[in-house]
């Protein structure tokens, strides 16, 4: 395994299979037909965004639409299954492809970590990529659309008004509202929704995850592989800090130090996406009752109407947009996990 090998990728949940390994996608048969109805139809776009909840399988789609169309599709099909013995098959796996680039973010070596943002550097590889592989069928996977920085969106904003010649743009996002209107409405839009249970569970153990996090998980894969991994525990702790109001502040600032250091990056997510679970199943506690899971009491008196329900959907994109900002910043992990546990803490002690 060289160097570059062992670098973590960002675009990887996990332990778990890349995306470009994974052989099937499960319970997004709609945004699969969306996209061949487009291809038959020869109304294929040149940019598409594919938009839902992280962990669902937005990835792996890019990765299948990017393999069928790197393989010499037929003019009309019904599957996006290319041919097994195809040749570019094992090129696509290695990222060694001429007519694919995979923009992410990058690795800084002189930090030793992944950097915060998809700068207008790796953006402007696309230029050398387009000019080097200037004949045939060329494809980009944008993963995640959402970590582009300014410059970096703007460029790709350019190539979206002035596409290449059989240049394919696939965009994957969590929040697309967080894009540029621009980019968005030069894109074919392909939504993925949550896995119903029999997918999910399915999903999850062709990722080698064990099942025990699908309650949780709102039907993300993704979710469900972090909860596994140690999220329960950490949701479960989120949650008992709101069991009363005022929280327990050391008890607070113990979960919020847990994150600090380079240590403390991937716990970091796994924070911010308990703190993300929590308030969207307050929102909904709100409309539709608390339900019966083990955090029921909680939610329910947290929100026990539908005034509530609004100032937790509307904190938990405050709290989001406040959190992404300060990582690009680089704003201390243990400040960003403290700003948020704050702000929960205020709008508690307010029902």
């Amino acid at each position: 395994m060289s160097a570059a090998d062992a670098l973590p990728e960002p675009d990887r949940a996990g332990d778990a299979p890349h995306p470009r390994e994974t052989e099937r996608l499960f319970g997004q048969e709609a945004a699969e037909a969306a996209f061949l109805e487009a291809w038959n139809g020869g109304r294929m776009h040149h940019g598409w965004l594919l938009t839902g909840p992280r962990g669902v399988g937005k990835a792996t789609l890019a990765w299948r639409i990017a393999r069928f169309l790197l393989c010499d599709p037929p003019a009309q099909t019904d599957s996006l299954d290319p041919p097994p013995d195809h040749p570019a098959l094992p090129r696509i796996r290695a990222l060694s492809e001429p007519g694919l680039m995979l923009l992410r973010r990058a690795w800084d070596e002189k930090k030793k970590r992944l950097q915060a943002q998809i700068t207008v550097e790796e953006a402007r590889k696309l230029g050398g990529f387009f000019a080097m592989s200037s004949g045939g069928r060329r494809v980009v996977i944008v993963d995640a659309a959402d970590e582009l920085n300014p410059n970096a969106a703007n460029a790709i904003l350019k190539l979206l008004e002035e596409p290449p010649a059989q240049a394919t743009l696939l965009l994957v996002s969590h929040q697309p509202a967080r894009l540029l209107p621009t980019i968005r409405s030069r894109c074919r839009v392909l939504r993925l929704a949550p896995l119903p249970h029999d997918a999910l569970v399915a999903a999850i153990a062709q990722a080698g995850g064990d099942p025990a996090g699908a309650e949780l998980a709102e039907g993300s894969v993704g979710a469900a592989l972090a909860l596994a991994e140690g999220g329960a525990e950490i949701y479960a702790e989120l949650t008992a800090l709101f069991a009363r109001a005022p929280m327990d502040r050391a008890r607070a600032r113990k979960l919020a130090e847990s994150c600090a250091g380079r240590a403390g990056t991937d716990r970091l997510q796994m924070v911010l996406d308990a703190v993300d679970r929590l308030l969207y199943r307050a929102a909904r506690a709100g409309l539709l009752g608390p339900g019966d899971g083990a955090e029921a009491e909680v939610l329910a008196r947290l929100s026990p109407h539908d005034a509530a329900a609004r100032d937790w959907a509307r904190l938990a994109q405050e709290i989001g947009d406040r959190a992404g900002h300060a990582r690009a910043v680089n704003v201390d992990p243990v400040a960003i996990v403290w700003d948020a546990l704050a702000r929960i803490d205020a709008q508690a002690r307010k029902t």
